[in-house]
């Protein structure tokens, strides 16, 4: 390779411009965390990690976690117009069917948490979960519910939860960024927008690790370049940037030269983040990294471990789509069969290693399923759930969340709630709270007002609180 076609690689390879989460930006945050004027806690928080498992689609909470043996007399009826006055639905009409449920439920632990059937791999955990069956939202189709559950808000375009955190904590990792997403399934309904940065500095966006290769684009040097040949690269455009910085006094350049030690960090680290040979082959088989359907998505939560072990302040851990229109009972179990091992691997890794008492464990989708059925095969094997805003279950652990509790209250079909309201700004409310925020506190000014996560809404739910 000649000095010009490594000049050329290695301008292709800048991480400010080319990776696709923002790998380069990112890496600004994270080296001068300890140096910006950003915000610090308000209070002492238990929580000084999070760990988002964000199952997107929408997870049906009727055969889940909230069972309705109601809705098996009402199975292929429609309901009187009383009782879904005022519901909006996707693309159901409030005169559907009913769809009853054939899970079977079991309490499990001291708590009694009720689980259903496709669950039971949780129970080893369910006296450390936190489960609130009282959940509402704004929205009822997926971005918007994405955008509010992430952001508080139902258009696009403000900082999402993972940047909040970031922004107001900063990260203790220094070779790794501060908010990083794994993600599995087929899609993400919303992208990069579950993890961006919005109008807050770009040093807080999440960074994507991809599924294959490099985790993140350009993170392995060309062939002929070695990792000594490009330390001198680095610190001889360091040296031009400083030289340019100090005539100029554009902060954007010492965001580039932030970027490239970034980026010269990861490739050391990385590597050896990423290698789970390390791990006992008890762990590794209780995460199913090694076996079929778990192997991504517990590779995904060992991952997780490991990176707040390494200081990374926010993971975000996706997998989708739980967005069961049709084959409900096929498409639902296969989620489950998917995810709920290495959920319950990586509560119970986190608690023997004494890190589940500081890292805040957070499972949800942006809404649930109706009670009603989306019977677009005329087949009631075949039928499915439409989106439900007006009630939904989410849960948490560790991290100053009371263990051992279910929260809230719906009717006897799933329609509505009757006792304990949980909007989504609570629940982030309490997220912050868990950190050390006031929620009403942490706040960012842009175009004149300051912004939150919350909006204009929210309460800390004590209940949750341990």
């Amino acid at each position: 390779m000649t000095p010009v076609e490594l000049d050329r690689t290695l301008r292709r390879r800048h991480f400010l411009r080319t990776a696709a989460g923002g790998i380069g930006i990112a890496a600004l945050g994270d080296l001068m965390a300890a140096d910006r004027p950003g915000p610090r806690p308000h209070f002492g928080g238990k929580a000084r990690n999070v760990i988002f498992l964000y199952m997107e689609g929408g997870p049906s909470q009727i055969d889940l976690f909230d069972p309705k043996p109601a809705l098996n007399k009402w199975h292929g009826t429609p309901l009187p117009d009383s009782m879904t006055k005022g519901l909006k639905f996707a693309f159901i009409k409030p005169n559907a069917k009913v769809l009853g449920c054939k899970r079977g439920f079991t309490r499990h632990g001291r708590s009694g948490a009720e689980l259903g059937e496709w669950l039971s791999a949780w129970a080893p955990i369910a006296d450390d979960m936190c489960i609130v069956r009282s959940m509402h939202t704004d929205a009822f189709n997926h971005q918007p519910a994405d955008y509010v559950l992430m952001t508080g808000h139902m258009l696009p375009g403000r900082p999402t939860l993972g940047s909040w955190v970031l922004y107001g904590l900063g990260s203790e990792a220094k070779d790794l960024p501060g908010f990083i997403v794994l993600s599995t399934g087929r899609n993400n309904m919303s992208q990069a927008a579950q993890w961006s940065s919005g109008f807050l500095p770009s040093s807080h966006q999440g960074v994507m690790f991809r599924r294959k290769g490099d985790p993140v684009l350009y993170l392995s040097n060309p062939d002929g370049v070695d990792a000594a040949a490009q330390r001198a690269d680095f610190e001889l455009t360091a040296a031009l940037d400083r030289e340019r910085q100090a005539a100029a006094g554009d902060p954007e350049i010492a965001s580039r030269i932030a970027s490239y030690e970034m980026a010269f960090r990861m490739q050391m680290s990385a590597p050896g983040l990423l290698d789970l040979s390390s791990e006992p082959a008890r762990l590794r088989a209780a995460y199913g990294v090694e076996s079929e359907p778990t192997r991504d998505f517990g590779r995904n939560c060992l991952l997780a471990r490991r990176m707040v072990e390494r200081g990374v302040r926010f993971v975000m851990v996706t997998h989708s789509p739980w967005d069961q229109h049709t084959d409900l009972n096929k498409e639902l179990k296969k989620n489950c069969d998917i995810t709920a091992g290495p959920v319950a691997a990586l509560i119970q890794d986190l608690k023997s290693r004494g890190l589940l008492d500081s890292t805040l464990v957070v499972w949800g989708g942006e809404f649930g399923r109706t009670p009603l059925g989306d019977f677009r095969k005329e087949n009631d094997e075949a039928a499915g759930r439409d989106h439900h805003a007006a009630c939904f279950t989410m849960w948490a652990a560790g991290g100053g969340i009371r263990p051992g509790v279910t929260i809230g209250r719906t009717d006897e079909l799933g329609m509505t709630i009757e006792e304990d309201p949980v909007h989504v700004h609570d629940m982030q409310a309490t997220i912050l709270h868990c950190l050390g925020f006031d929620h009403a506190k942490l706040t960012y000014r842009h175009m004149g007002r300051d912004f939150r996560l919350t909006d204009t809404g929210g309460q800390v739910v004590r209940k949750m609180l341990a």
